[in-house]
């Protein structure tokens, strides 16, 4: 019996917010670079109409991409920096291995005036199509109701049947809420947070207030908060997982921080014991 690997990360790349935004493009190209991601899940991913980061990054790693928005939050209305002007703000995929198909969900959102998405696709890992939803959930400590509807939302796409298979299932994001909240609550009832599962720090944060630019604003409920999630299922009964790694990972690349954020990373093993 062969086991099946596989190591995916997460990130938010911070959109082109904060000073310099393209002194930071390298430093996020050089962890990715270091990590050698098989999937990366990417949050605030800009796109302008010649390209996207998603398809400047999988073209520098040989990589494969797809690009989806829009995402949390939105792009300014009014921007005064020109770099802003006319640039979406997406969620994006990257793989090492074809991506076969992808889905665009529109997540449920009453307090908004727009309609934020959620990203699933199938790459074909050598051990048979992966599954995997991306997604960024919303920030409103306000708008709780909608983010804990978005968790449901997200946790019933990676449930779906349809996605049962040789290969576990993947739900990777921002979901901008601490594993045991009640905006993830369903979903950490019917995934496995990979962080807990691989041993990983129980106070582990993503969206530290030592960042220069760190959004105090955001409250206590995300920052020095673990917000920024890899959780997974077995594609079948019959299928043992084993996260053999957890890690945090976007320290600052000659001196500079290539995003507020930090990004999760797990090494994950698989194998099937039985028929699928």
């Amino acid at each position: 019996m062969t086991d099946s690997r596989l190591r995916a990360m997460t990130w938010n790349l911070w959109w082109r917010f904060g000073p310099h935004w393209r002194d930071r493009q390298p430093g996020i190209l050089e962890t990715l670079r270091r990590v050698d991601p098989d999937v990366i899940a990417l949050q605030e991913v800009w796109a302008d109409r010649d390209s996207s980061q998603a398809e400047v990054f999988a073209a520098a790693l040989g990589f494969h991409a797809r690009f989806a928005a829009p995402s949390y939050p939105l792009p300014p209305r009014q921007p005064e920096d020109p770099d802003h002007a006319g640039v979406e703000l997406g969620i994006a995929v990257l793989s090492r291995w074809p991506i076969l198909d992808a889905q665009i969900s529109v997540l449920p959102a009453r307090h908004r005036a727009w309609d934020p998405v959620s990203l699933t696709v199938r790459v074909d890992h050598p051990a048979d199509p992966l599954p995997i939803v991306a997604t960024c959930l919303d920030y409103g400590v306000a708008y709780t109701d909608d983010r804990i509807a978005q968790g449901r939302a997200v946790a019933d796409l990676a449930t779906d049947p349809r996605c049962d298979g040789p290969c576990p299932v993947l739900l990777l994001g921002d979901l901008n809420a601490a594993a045991d909240s009640p905006t993830l609550r369903y979903v950490g009832d019917v995934l496995i947070d990979a962080w807990a599962a691989g041993g990983g720090d129980p106070t582990a944060t993503t969206l530290p207030s030592s960042h220069p630019s760190a959004p105090l604003e955001a409250g206590p409920q995300l920052v020095d908060q673990r917000i920024d999630h890899i959780f997974y299922r077995p594609g079948h009964e019959d299928q043992e997982v084993i996260v053999e790694g957890v890690r945090i990972v976007g320290d600052p690349v000659d001196g500079i921080h290539p995003s507020d954020h930090r990004a999760v990373v797990a090494d994950l093993r698989w194998r099937n014991r039985g028929p699928v």
